[in-house]
C-alpha cells in the first residue's frame, strides 16, 4: 500500500474495530476472537466501490472512519448513512481522529436525525440519553440538515453495549448478546 493518507485511515480503521472489540469482550488478551462466527464481533468491512458499505461494521451501527486534517463533518455523516442502507444496517455514523490522543478519544459523529432514532430505539429521554453518552450538540447555520451530536469513542463502546442488550428487534440484535 504505497499511498500514505491510505494507510493513515485503514491504521485508524483498524484501531477503532480493534478498540471497540477490545471494550465489548469479543477478543482475547492477543486480540483474537473469542468466536469467529458471533454476529456482534466488530469487523472492517471489504470495500464495494460505488454501493460502499463503511469502513467498520459494529452493529447495528455503520462506522465511517476518517483520519484527516480538514474536517467534513456533514458529508462524511451523510456518506455513513448512506452506507449504512448498502450495508442494511439501521445506523450509520462517522468516526474522525483526534491528533494526538487515545483511539477512545475519537470523535464520533452523528445526525440529529439518527441520534432521535437510536435513542427512541433505547427508549430514553433526551436529556438522559445526551448526559449518559456525553453527547454535545453541533449547529451549523439555520439548515437543520447539518446539525449533528458529538461523542466519543469511548462512549460508542458504551452505546453499542447498551443497544446490544437492551434492544430487541427479534432475529437481528438478540442475537447479538
Amino acid at each position: 500500500m504505497a499511498n500514505p493518507n491510505k494507510q493513515r485511515g485503514t491504521a485508524w480503521e483498524s484501531a477503532v474495530r480493534d478498540h471497540l472489540n477490545r471494550f465489548l469482550g469479543l477478543v482475547d488478551g492477543s486480540g483474537a476472537f473469542l468466536d469467529p462466527f458471533h454476529p456482534g464481533n466488530v469487523r472492517r468491512a471489504a470495500q464495494e466501490g460505488a454501493k460502499d458499505v463503511g469502513d467498520v461494521h459494529a452493529p447495528p451501527f455503520i462506522l465511517e472512519c476518517k483520519d484527516v486534517k480538514s474536517p467534513a463533518v456533514p458529508a462524511w455523516i451523510r456518506q455513513a448513512e448512506i452506507e449504512a442502507v448498502h450495508a442494511g444496517f439501521p445506523y450509520g455514523l462517522a468516526v474522525r481522529k483526534v491528533r494526538g490522543a487515545s483511539v477512545e478519544m475519537g470523535r464520533v459523529h452523528v445526525s440529529v436525525r439518527t441520534w432521535t432514532r437510536i435513542r427512541l430505539a433505547l427508549g430514553m429521554p433526551t436529556n438522559e440519553f445526551a448526559a449518559l453518552y456525553g453527547w454535545s450538540v453541533s449547529l451549523r447555520g439555520h439548515d437543520s440538515g447539518r446539525w449533528y451530536m458529538t461523542t466519543t469513542v469511548r462512549e460508542l463502546g458504551h452505546l453499542i453495549g447498551d443497544y446490544r442488550r437492551n434492544v430487541t428487534e427479534p432475529g437481528v440484535f438478540r442475537d447479538l448478546r
